[in-house]
């Protein structure tokens, strides 16, 4: 294994094996033990996508309160699942499928199209080219806004869908999807992921289907994988250690290195980046 690949994995948090159950349970207690020591906390809310990440942070956050409300005999903890299409959403049924399955104290819709139009169309006028791939950053900003609008509203924690996957290449919108409270599946790969859903019993169509930000208009449900240009499993094996060619090899570790600065927090005068 090479240095670089070895501090990857460290960095990442990611084991070659693991068993499934343990994991659930290691999340689980992980979101139950912020909001016991943040008392002044009412739950989690999350946005809902119909994709395997949000699907099964979105379980486990569910089953967190369900778990707390039943030990401490209340029913103070809840779980707000946010629907945040732009417009009309191709996938709709698997948003839906999705939240029966995690079954939330309460579903909210927010259509976030007036409102990334309205932002766009103020930065056309000041004289600003807003591509279409800028403009899918202007609507993952737009549903973290919503989510942490919703948050304050009830004292709430904003989940992160986060994995150690998405996280290496950073495949995620800065302060969009990227801005988040917590992050409860980061450790786990892609592939492990499914491993928890399938333990979850959850609808196989929900964590086999296509990962898609969905986000660029001019390349509508774009498969994550095309835009990296390196497959899911590929990017699992790099990360369980295993040995890959070269090629996907360079092009993880070319992502990793880029996108450093989405995994880090704002840069001050005492941080080294700089010098």
């Amino acid at each position: 294994m090479q240095q670089l690949q070895k501090q990857i994995i460290e960095e990442m948090k990611v084991a070659a094996t693991i068993n499934p159950k343990e994991e659930i349970r290691v999340s689980v207690d992980f979101l139950k033990n912020y909001l016991i020591k943040h008392p002044f906390l009412n739950g989690f809310v999350l946005g809902i996508s119909g994709g395997q990440d949000s699907t099964l942070v979105g379980k486990l956050a569910q089953r967190a309160v369900a778990e707390l409300n039943k030990e401490e005999d209340t029913n103070k903890y809840m779980f707000y699942a946010v629907r945040l299409p732009y417009g009309t959403q191709a996938d709709e049924k698997d948003c839906q499928d999705a939240i029966e399955f995690i079954n939330p104290t309460k579903v909210f819709t927010v259509n976030i199209k007036p409102a990334v139009n309205a932002s766009v169309d103020s930065l056309v006028q000041a004289g600003v080219l807003v591509t279409d791939f800028i403009k899918g950053n202007e609507k993952a900003r737009e549903r973290m806004k919503v989510q942490y609008s919703i948050a304050g509203t009830y004292n709430l924690a904003v989940l992160g869908t986060d994995h150690s996957a998405e996280a290496v290449t950073g495949f995620f919108t800065k302060y969009g999807d990227g801005g988040a409270d917590l992050t409860p599946i980061f450790r786990l790969n892609k592939r492990q992921g499914k491993m928890l859903l399938k333990e979850l019993n959850c609808p196989e169509q929900l964590y086999k289907k296509i990962p898609t930000a969905d986000l660029e208009e001019n390349r509508p449900q774009l498969a994550d994988e095309n835009a990296l240009g390196v497959s899911y499993e590929e990017i699992d094996d790099y990360l369980e250690g295993k040995i890959i060619n070269k090629e996907s090899s360079d092009k993880i570790e070319s992502w990793y290195l880029k996108t450093q600065h989405k995994r880090n927090p704002p840069i001050t005068v005492f941080d080294d980046f700089w010098k």
